[in-house]
């Protein structure tokens, strides 16, 4: 059965069900270091907003490397969206729990506090990253399979988006990488949706403006990569009356979901021009062309792409496949415009990385600014299954998808946040943090339980949920 008719596509509601309740509990369930700097400078904004009504994190400054200094006060020196995201997170476990950080000293620190971070981090990942990538996984399920007409085709998509990359690690924490890719796979969706003559075409490009616009808010780069996606758009109305309008709307809807970052600012600096990078301490290559941004290095594109240390390959190996398929939408001339524009909104991600002072990341698991190009690479996964058409050819494709989905099970589950002096991440950290059974899941942090155990019940519920879906799509093929 071709899913091109609207019964088909309905007949797949399980699919994208189980698939959403998959990947959420997937990033729900593993969990990152509280007290990584990148991690707690956002937490620690959230919490002074939350409880103090302000967004100093004076109190907090001792705990991170990652700030900035204002009028003698230290600040979140990043951009604050997954901070605000954070904010019912600290509410509802202050709420619950009746502790503040306040309670742990006027310079918090020990076992206790650590909890209290762990408590909302884990909160504001489940309902924040955990949600937007089970939902991209979905949309991408649904785009890969409209562009292809073959469930199995988006399923690989979309598997290879959520589960076989970094994107589930990075969904663990509240670094804005993995956040800023799936906006940029909801808006994907969103203008493939609308262009299509489709009812709701207000609504689709009200969603298209608002998932770039909030993709700014997390991280402000996000703005070079969605140039493309936004052409795409403008392309793909090029011949229908209402085009102004709808562009109206998506830019109206683009400017509303910019509207907490001037929020932000107004509170945290007064006026809402200042952005918290412009205020780095310690970090003197930020003070360097713009934000630390200069001219993209060849030797750094070859380091996030192909290193052992950095290299994209090593931690998402069946990304391998997505240029394949790219390069076969290009010879398409229907599918032409869309591959263009996953190239570019790729290659700019890309050159952004290799043009940074700090193009390494630090402690990663994997080149972690290369991050947002993965939801244009995944469109690439859904086209380079259409394109194979051998049963052994997608039985390899298959086996490169569980190869990266069980390394990235292992990152997940053990460490994001590989330190920088490691030679090859996954081999000598990652690999064997994990045969260690330094874990971090719900049930061994909350309950008492063994990492292993905590691993065990992951994979007792997840394994069969995938054997399901690949069973499922494979009937409708």
């Amino acid at each position: 059965m071709t899913i091109t008719t609207e019964p088909a596509r309905r007949a797949m509601r399980p699919v994208r069900i189980l698939l959403f309740a998959l990947v959420w509990f997937s990033c729900a369930w593993f969990g990152s270091w509280e007290l990584n700097p990148n991690n707690a400078t956002r937490l620690f904004a959230a919490i002074s907003l939350v409880e103090d009504g302000d967004a100093t994190i004076d109190e907090f400054a001792a705990l991170t490397i990652d700030k900035a200094s204002f009028a003698g006060h230290a600040y979140l020196d990043k951009a604050p969206g997954m901070t605000l995201a954070a904010l019912p997170a600290v509410w509802i476990a202050d709420a619950v729990t009746g502790t503040r950080a306040a309670d742990f000293g006027a310079v918090p620190g020990g076992p206790g506090f650590e909890t209290y971070l762990r408590l909302r981090t884990r909160i504001a990942v489940a309902i924040g990253p955990a949600v937007l990538t089970a939902l991209a996984a979905v949309l991408l399920f649904d785009l890969g399979m409209g562009l292809t007409g073959s469930a199995a085709a988006g399923l690989f998509a979309a598997l290879g988006y959520a589960l076989g990359t970094p994107i589930w690690g990075w969904s663990t924490t509240l670094l804005g990488h993995a956040v800023v890719a799936d906006c940029y796979g909801v808006a994907f969706w969103a203008i493939w949706r609308g262009s299509g003559g489709r009812s709701g075409t207000r609504r689709y490009a009200a969603i298209a403006g608002a998932a770039l616009g909030w993709a700014v808010v997390v991280e402000h780069q996000a703005v070079l990569a969605a140039v493309p996606i936004g052409l795409w758009a403008l392309w793909q109305l090029r011949d229908r009356a209402d085009r102004l309008r709808l562009a109206g709307i998506a830019v109206a809807a683009g400017i509303v979901a910019l509207l907490p970052l001037a929020a932000y600012n107004i509170i945290a600096f007064g006026t809402p021009f200042r952005v918290g990078y412009s205020g780095v301490v310690g970090w003197e290559g930020m003070h360097q062309g713009l934000f630390g941004l200069g001219w993209p290095r060849l030797t750094v594109m070859r380091a996030v792409l192909f290193s052992f240390q950095l290299g994209l390959v090593w931690v998402a190996p069946v990304l391998l496949l997505a240029p394949l398929g790219l390069v076969a939408w290009l010879r398409r001339p229907e599918r032409r415009a869309l591959a263009i524009t996953a190239i570019a909104t790729a290659l700019i991600v890309l050159l952004v990385n290799a043009a940074y002072v700090y193009w390494d990341g630090g402690n990663t698991t994997g080149p972690r600014f290369l991050i947002p190009a993965v939801a244009p690479l995944a469109l690439g996964l859904a086209a380079e299954w259409w394109r194979a058409g051998g049963r052994g050819e997608r039985l390899a494709m298959t086996l490169l998808l569980t190869l990266s989905i069980a390394v990235n099970a292992m990152i997940a589950a053990a460490e994001i946040y590989t330190p920088p002096l490691v030679t090859f991440p996954v081999g000598q950290w990652v690999a064997v943090a994990f045969a260690r059974g330094l874990l971090r899941t719900v049930p061994s942090e909350w309950f008492g339980w063994s990492p292993w155990a905590g691993f065990a019940l992951w994979a007792v519920l997840a394994v069969p949920a995938l054997a399901w879906l690949a069973r499922r799509v494979s009937r409708a093929a």
